[in-house]
Formats: structure tokens, C-alpha cells, sequence
């Protein structure tokens, strides 16, 4: 089973890593990172880079595609190679997934229309300019789609699919392998529960704000 993980500039690391540390321990399967060229490419805190070993044209058939977000994601929506590359590799994929603001160039890419998905919770209605229906939902599975919420929940995703894909048993020992067992030390993880003040200080830098 091949995993084609794609990366751009300025991705999110998490978006990209937690998919990859989950699917990675799948038995049998193949983990790439593809970009349109090849080398280091740079996530967006600048000062850490993943390598991409591959270029799309490559990898033009991955099982599973797993399309990360993060401020590089808003330039994307309009590279042509890229949208055009993911409809391709979805064509014959056999689960295609997005974390965080990754599900947008999905949607861009057409392959979300009339469908469920989620993304960053200030991405939400973004969603609903390509006809999806967002939801809030942390993971969210709509036939062989399968989208996160905000960086983080790509490791929810990649245990997620892990249990559609080889079961709950492997899917239960990947969670303990990598004790991902969360206990946050503030309960401030979505708008529904973080102070509102912070929230609204979220939404005002915001670069979804004027789209």
C-alpha cells in the first residue's frame, strides 16, 4: 500500500507528521512525501523542512493520498499542477484524506462537492464556497473521503482509517505503540471550550477573514 503524503511551502508540520507516524505503521504499506520538485521543503515555522523524495509526477497512483494544510495552503488553491495532480491521483486512490485546511484544496480540486468534510474550525465556511457541507466533527468519513479538523486531528484520521483499513486490533496497538494518549493540561482546544476573548482573537488574524 502506497502513501503519497504531499507537501507545498509552508505546510503544517503536524498536518503532514501525525498521518504519517499512524499510516506509517501500517503493515505493508509505503510512506512518500511528494512535492512538485524534489528536496527539502520548508513548513511553515521556516525553520524545519521535510524532504520530499518524489515528485507528483512520480507517484501518480498512490492507495491512499493524504493532502496536509497550513498558510502555504491559500497559494495552492490556484497551482494548477497541483489541483490538477490530486484529481488524477484521486481518480484511482483508494482513500483520499486532508488534514486541517488541506480539505480546501480538496475541495478546489471539485472532489468534496455535495459532500461532509472539516477543516480548521476558522476554515469551516470556506468549505461551503466549493458546495460542501462543513461540520465541525474532529474526523469525518464521506465514502472513501476522509477529512480532519485543525492539525492535531490528523492523528485521530490516520487511527481512524487504520481501523477502516486493517481493523481495530492493529489500529489499537499503532495508538499504543505511539502512547497517544492525550490528557491536555488546559481543556482549550476548540472555540466551543477555549475563553471567548481568545477565540475572537483568533478569528480577527485570521487570513480567511476577507475571502
Amino acid at each position: 500500500m502506497q502513501i503519497a503524503i504531499v507537501l507545498f511551502d509552508r505546510f503544517t508540520a503536524l498536518d503532514a507528521v501525525g498521518p504519517y507516524e499512524t499510516l506509517g505503521r501500517l503493515p505493508d504499506s509505503e510512506v512518500v512525501f511528494v512535492a512538485e520538485q524534489t528536496g527539502p521543503v520548508r513548513a511553515d515555522s521556516g525553520s524545519l523542512a521535510l524532504i520530499a523524495d518524489r515528485t507528483l509526477a512520480e507517484v501518480p497512483n498512490p492507495d491512499v493520498l493524504v493532502v496536509p494544510g497550513g498558510p502555504g495552503q491559500t497559494p495552492q488553491m490556484e497551482n494548477r499542477a497541483l489541483l490538477d495532480w490530486i484529481r488524477a491521483a484521486d481518480a484511482t486512490s483508494t482513500w483520499t484524506t486532508s488534514v486541517c485546511t488541506g480539505s480546501l484544496l480538496l475541495a478546489a480540486a471539485g472532489l468534496l462537492e455535495g459532500r461532509r468534510a472539516t477543516s480548521h474550525w476558522l476554515a469551516l465556511d470556506e468549505l461551503r464556497k466549493f458546495g460542501t457541507e462543513p461540520t465541525g466533527e474532529r474526523v469525518v468519513t464521506d465514502g472513501k473521503y476522509v477529512t480532519a479538523a485543525g492539525v492535531s486531528s490528523g492523528i485521530d484520521m490516520g487511527l481512524a482509517l487504520i481501523g477502516r483499513i486493517a481493523g481495530d486490533f492493529v489500529a489499537q496497538a499503532v495508538q499504543l505503540g505511539i502512547e497517544y494518549d492525550p490528557q491536555p493540561p488546559y481543556d482549550a482546544g476548540s472555540p466551543q471550550k477555549a475563553p471567548a476573548h481568545l477565540v475572537e482573537e483568533f478569528r480577527s488574524k485570521s487570513r480567511f477573514i476577507l475571502t
